[in-house]
């Protein structure tokens, strides 16, 4: 009877995680999605007037610190050109930013935040702030210092999902 040829074991995969890590990951996503919506859903609640998507606030914050080009705002928006110009679309039409000529490439425009872009995103977070200030009021004071010194670790998970994969 021939011998089978030896088949060399797997070599261990780098990117398998333990599955208490995962765990833990499907835990802090849980809580991160729910915490998301909640707080939409309230601020809906308590301020119907805030219906702006997230997708238009979030290019309105990264825009707030200066204008950028659409390609400029995709990338860091981690997002779709075509997605940020229908983005960007809207914005214009409700008159919250606007297109300014690039004095470094006079073909291109930088989308800039208007006054108005700047009350809504103003307003939008101080809707929020008041809203997640009253439900860390309902927590234990043990439970809101546990949410409050989670928060350096939180941004630096964050700065660390904002990285590259394999970064």
């Amino acid at each position: 009877m021939p011998s089978s040829p030896s088949v060399p074991e797997p070599a261990a995969d780098p990117q398998a995680v333990e599955p208490a890590a995962i765990e833990r990951a499907r835990r802090l996503t849980d809580a991160v999605t729910r915490l998301r919506r909640s707080l939409r859903s309230s601020i809906r609640t308590d301020y119907p007037w805030e219906s702006l998507p997230m997708a238009q606030v979030e290019l309105l914050q990264t825009l707030a610190a200066a204008p950028l080009r659409v390609g400029e705002l995709a990338t860091r928006q981690r997002l779709a050109p075509n997605t940020v110009s229908g983005l960007v679309g809207k914005l214009l039409d409700a008159g919250f930013v606007d297109r300014q000529a690039d004095p470094g490439d006079r073909r291109t425009a930088r989308i800039a935040l208007t006054p108005a872009g700047r009350r809504q995103l103003d307003d939008w977070q101080r809707a929020h702030e008041r809203r997640i200030a009253s439900a860390l009021d309902t927590l234990s004071p043990a439970d809101r210092d546990a949410v409050m010194h989670a928060l350096p670790a939180l941004e630096n998970l964050a700065r660390a999902l904002a990285e590259p994969a394999g970064g």
